[in-house]
């Protein structure tokens, strides 16, 4: 699945926080349910517009970033 398939950034919507694609719903909500011990079915009931592919898709690019190599230099950039 192609990036713009999962997160849109626009300014035009929620000011250019990163949402899922085609829909108004934060990716950060997807963290935010997890880490309240919610689960992705329980995510994606509150979030209809929400695909289950596009949320698979956004915990694998999360992994990937995260276990990469490179992740103190992705940290530095981000923090």
């Amino acid at each position: 699945m192609n990036i713009k398939e999962i997160i849109n950034v626009d300014t035009e919507i929620l000011s250019g926080q990163p949402v899922f694609t085609g829909t108004r719903v934060p990716v950060e909500s997807l963290f935010d349910h997890l880490e309240s011990g919610i689960s992705l079915d329980e995510f994606l009931d509150d979030f209809p517009t929400v695909s289950k592919e596009q949320a698979i898709a956004l915990l694998e690019i999360a992994n990937k970033v995260l276990t990469s190599k490179n992740v103190e230099q992705i940290y530095a950039a981000v923090a």
